[in-house]
């Protein structure tokens, strides 16, 4: 076993999040550890007080790139090279942490397997979250989450790593969605585990619009399917039909059938991106193998 580190870099990732930055940082210095924690900022050109408020707080190291110039993976591996400490955290400025034992919930179970390569925290949805997506946060880290039983899972959104798999497995810097399922697909694949951490709670969600549900889909599906690694394509039709009904149970379940017509039209949107974007990918990927 790994003993419990001293010191821990904490990489935050910024863009007009002051509703929610200043209350995640003090968070983070909140936490019941011991050794130091050093936080790296990464702010892609906020321009709604977040810079004031980092600055505020006079407990990071700020680095400013340009608008417009975010690309995940090159910003998560720079982060990774700023960081001074081994133990890698990488934490949304948009994620908040829930209690004082985030990060040593976060760390603990990363210390028994020798071939650790990622872990991640579990993601509760704020109160303004829509049905649909409150659904989805169940789904993916609830108590009884069906995603243990898919084939990869993985959220970058609160995570671990530590640089000697950084070092070996950097994230591609070509691609603008789903790096981390690419990343981790590719860990998996060397015999790394990624634990999940699901005593290690954070606080985020986001009320996407149906355009923009569609717009997420059509490039994460883009992303993997032009790196070789989506899913066979799937009945449209019927996959819609099933996620409805799933959404149907879940917001009876909950009281929240007012959400269900929304949450039908994201469904849709979801499975058109999906698909359009697995299309495009794998002409991606075809011309790369020619």
């Amino acid at each position: 076993m790994r003993p419990f580190p001293q010191a821990i870099s904490v990489v935050m990732r910024s863009f007009n999040e002051a509703w929610a930055i200043g209350d995640t940082i003090r968070e983070l210095f909140a936490q019941d550890f011991d050794g130091e924690i050093e936080l790296i900022v990464i702010d892609s050109g906020s321009s709604d007080g977040s810079i004031g408020i980092i600055k505020e707080t006079g407990r990071a190291k700020l680095i400013q790139i340009p608008l417009g110039t975010y690309v995940p993976g090159v910003v998560l591996n720079q982060g990774a090279r700023e960081a001074k400490h081994d133990w890698i955290v990488y934490l949304n400025a948009d994620a908040t942490p829930v209690g004082k034992n985030w990060l040593t919930s976060l760390i603990q179970p990363c210390l028994a397997d020798p071939k650790f390569g990622a872990g991640f925290s579990r993601q509760i949805p704020r109160p303004d979250c829509k049905a649909v997506f409150a659904h989805d946060y169940d789904r993916c880290f609830g108590p009884e989450r069906e995603s243990k039983n898919w084939d990869h899972f993985f959220s970058m959104v609160s995570s671990i790593t530590h640089r000697s798999v950084l070092d070996e497995h950097p994230f591609r810097e070509d691609l603008q969605y789903a790096e981390d399922d690419e990343w981790t697909r590719r860990l998996a694949a060397a015999g790394f585990s990624i634990p999940y951490a699901i005593d290690s709670v954070v606080t985020h969600s986001h009320n996407y619009t149906v355009s923009q549900s569609y717009k997420r889909l059509f490039g994460d599906a883009k992303a993997m399917s032009a790196a070789g690694t989506a899913p066979p394509e799937k009945n449209l039709v019927l996959g819609w039909l099933a996620d409805s009904l799933r959404d149907a149970k879940w917001c009876l379940k909950n009281h929240r059938l007012g959400g269900l017509p929304f949450a039908t039209a994201v469904r849709l949107a979801q499975r058109l991106g999906r698909r359009d974007g697995n299309r495009a990918g794998r002409q991606v990927f075809q011309r790369s193998q020619s």
